[in-house]
């Protein structure tokens, strides 16, 4: 390597670091909070997305919850198994 690119590289690797370093703080006090509060509302829409599904199941269940309860109480069933007479 020629003594002009080694001291290129000298300078140019604590540039980008320096220029990086200031990209960073940049971002961090200006764009950071946007950021964030996009993320916020967007887990937010994610949760009630689940929770509607959550509650469909709720819902579900408890109608098939009554259907079976309805069958228990069913007073034209005597309540014997299948295939099984309770008349000898």
């Amino acid at each position: 390597m020629s003594n002009a690119f080694t001291a290129l590289i000298w300078w140019v690797i604590p540039l980008a670091g320096l220029l990086g370093a200031l990209g960073y703080v940049v971002w961090v006090t200006q764009f950071k909070s946007k950021f964030e509060s996009e993320t916020t509302r967007s887990v937010g829409q994610f949760q009630r997305f689940q929770d509607s599904f959550r509650a469909a199941e709720i819902t579900t269940n408890t109608a098939a919850n009554t259907d079976e309860l309805d069958e228990l109480t069913d007073p034209s069933t005597d309540g014997a198994p299948a295939g099984s007479s309770t008349s000898d």
